[in-house]
């Protein structure tokens, strides 16, 4: 099952950055755990109704080298967690046509435009390496 999948994928990332970066702060999103109608519902509203939010957010701004002439900030990390194999993009770079991915793409899209780094991780080993290089900026 493919939510059963990306909580465990959740749990092992939230793990991971307890582990190897104990003073950052970051959040997840209840999205994928399954909630009675009502508590859904008001969950949803919470959020304004809007779908397609990120899994996790990791609260570490940071400035890049070639930024701080500019003062650039990027304002923290986003990441939308998907199960190991999970297909985003087609052979020719075009996004898939699920809406769902779709969704979270203009999500991310925004978020970026905004300030953030904002990006899908496809298992764990690639949600690893992107937390990695984010935080040894």
């Amino acid at each position: 099952m493919v939510r059963k999948a990306e909580e465990q994928l959740q749990i092992a990332v939230a793990g991971y950055l307890v582990e190897n970066y104990p003073n950052v702060l970051f959040r997840t999103d209840a999205g994928g755990i399954k909630l009675p109608i009502s508590l859904a519902k008001k969950l949803k509203d919470m959020n304004g109704g809007r779908r397609g939010w990120p899994d996790m957010f990791i609260a570490k701004p940071w400035v890049s080298i070639e930024n701080q002439i500019n003062g650039t900030l990027c304002a923290g990390l986003f990441l939308e967690l998907k199960k190991e194999g999970t297909r985003i993009f087609k052979k020719d770079g075009t996004l898939v046509a699920d809406e769902h991915i779709r969704e979270q793409f203009d999500v991310l899209e925004q978020l970026r435009q905004q300030g953030y780094e904002a990006e899908f991780a496809c298992g764990f080993e690639e949600a690893k390496a992107l937390i990695d290089s984010y935080l040894g900026k």
